[in-house]
């Protein structure tokens, strides 16, 4: 009987599956990146490029340059709180899969009882019969409830808690590389901020010296009113600029501090200027296709989809009969002493049958549910692909065309310099105006503020392109390395 029971079980565990087999949707992009060209061919693009260091073999302490953004970088992966959560969500998930998973084999217990029957002289319908008091004692295990697993119903169950354990390891992986790019962006946009403030400084120390200059060439009656007035204006612009770029700073480093999960400490190494955080390794692109590997988003997707499937299995295996299967082991006697031994041994087996006949439309209602949940995880799926294929063709076009705009923003920045230098020239030899002069230094301002604008820019993209590729994914997960693989 043990063996038929035993061999009952291994049939179950090793049942059938109704989810449909999974097949990865086909590529809903391009099967290359379209970066505009410079000059346009017939389709008025050019092929994404493959030459180059591929961004998954690049680790984000080797991609970023500067010392102390290495350094709050590692403190965030250490201390931010959201990324806290997002790794309990992973132990969550993971305790969800064994929970489901323990049913797929049958579990023991272990059994124990002694009772005291009494039973009075009338309950024992025999005449001249005396009452009695019998003592009865047990011991064994016991397989509760136990499913035999025929349809796959609950090896799918336990398909899609894996499943959704792994996109929830590689959910956490990708909102790793989210917070290096969010990190790296707000410390940009800090130093890029205490470069504008630099300039900004040296145009309000340039401009008072001007305001001074144009007081006393008002007082001895060589000019007149109007160039003081222009020049104070000169001034307050600068002054309001560096009031609006101290704001600025402060919010990027208040950002900084929820990012890093706590103050920034002043023992880090000093910044790199904006000119040198551009790392000058080309990152190759590669092909769309090497994003299904590389994107944790995209694998967590697809993790998602599998979920689904399996669900759609375990909804259609409940349309057949559930099968159980209980018994026991164990000794029974009214002797405590004699309770173990060959005389006391028990055991009972006992399968049983539920076979759903009416429901009212549940199970097709779940069965319903289970399809359109399919449905939108495909459509997840295809659209995470997608937008991990717009975010590369941007980063790509931002790679040419922002490298383009700062040399041109370099040279006009020189070009505003002399002009602004002549101005002054002019204006000290009496040629033009104080007009003139204002609309040079207002030039010259804007130019540099462009310039460092466009450095931080170009920087960001670099970066945007380095994770839409999925670099440091791997470096990005260290200590996080799930212990259920899928294989």
């Amino acid at each position: 009987m043990r063996k038929a029971a035993l061999a009952l079980g291994l049939i179950g565990v090793a049942g059938c599956s109704l989810a449909p087999h999974h097949v990865r949707p086909p590529m809903p992009t391009p099967p290359v990146y379209l970066v505009p060209a410079d000059s346009a061919d017939s389709s008025g693009v050019t092929r994404g490029d493959s030459s180059g260091v591929r961004a998954a073999d690049i680790g984000w302490r080797e991609f970023f340059r500067d010392p102390r953004l290495d350094a709050l970088i590692a403190a965030a992966l250490v201390h931010n709180r959201d990324l806290a959560v997002s790794v309990a969500q992973i132990e969550e998930a993971r305790g969800l899969y064994r929970i489901q998973n323990a049913d797929r084999l049958p579990s023991l217990a272990g059994t124990a009882g002694a009772a005291r029957t009494h039973t009075g002289a009338a309950g024992t319908g025999v005449p001249n019969a005396t009452s009695a008091t019998f003592d009865r004692y047990s011991v064994g295990v016991a397989v509760p409830a136990f499913e035999l697993d025929f349809w796959g119903r609950v090896r799918n169950l336990s398909e899609a808690a894996r499943s959704q354990y792994l996109a929830t390891v590689q959910a956490q992986r990708a909102f790793r590389l989210s917070l290096i790019q969010d990190v790296a962006s707000a410390y940009l946009g800090a130093v890029e901020a205490d470069e504008e403030i630099r300039v900004a400084e040296s145009a309000v120390a340039s401009r008072r010296e001007g305001v001074r200059i144009a007081k006393v060439r008002l007082d001895a009656g060589i000019t007149s009113g109007l160039d003081y007035y222009q020049s104070q204006t000169l001034l307050t612009q600068a002054e309001a600029a560096v009031a609006s770029l101290r704001l600025f700073r402060a919010q990027q480093n208040n950002l900084l501090f929820v990012l890093v999960g706590g103050p920034i400490p002043d023992s880090l190494p000093n910044a790199l200027p904006l000119a040198d955080q551009v790392n000058p390794v080309v990152i190759a692109a590669g092909l769309p296709s090497e994003l299904l590997l590389a994107r944790p988003d995209i694998i967590a997707a697809e993790e998602r989809l599998r979920a689904a499937e399996a669900d759609v299995g375990a909804a259609r295996a409940a349309y057949f009969p559930s099968i159980s299967l209980t018994g026991n082991l164990g000794y029974a006697s009214t002797d405590l002493n004699n309770l173990v031994g060959k005389d006391g041994l028990t055991w009972s087996f006992g399968p049983s049958i539920s076979l759903p006949i009416f429901n009212h439309g549940r199970l097709a209602g779940n069965s319903t549910v289970a399809k359109a949940r399919q449905q939108i995880a495909i459509a997840d799926y295809e659209r995470t692909i997608q937008v991990a294929f717009q975010e590369v063709s941007n980063a790509l076009a931002g790679r040419r065309f922002l490298a383009e705009q700062v040399a041109a923003e370099e040279r006009g920045a020189v070009a505003q310099r002399e002009l602004a230098s002549l101005a002054n020239i002019r204006y000290r030899e009496g040629v033009v105006g104080y007009l003139e002069v204002l609309d040079a230094e207002r030039n010259l301002f804007a130019a540099e503020q462009a310039l460092l604008q466009l450095r931080r820019v170009e920087a960001d993209n670099l970066v945007a392109l380095y994770t839409a590729l999925g670099g440091g994914a791997l470096e990005a997960h260290e200590g996080t390395a799930p212990a259920i693989e899928r294989h």
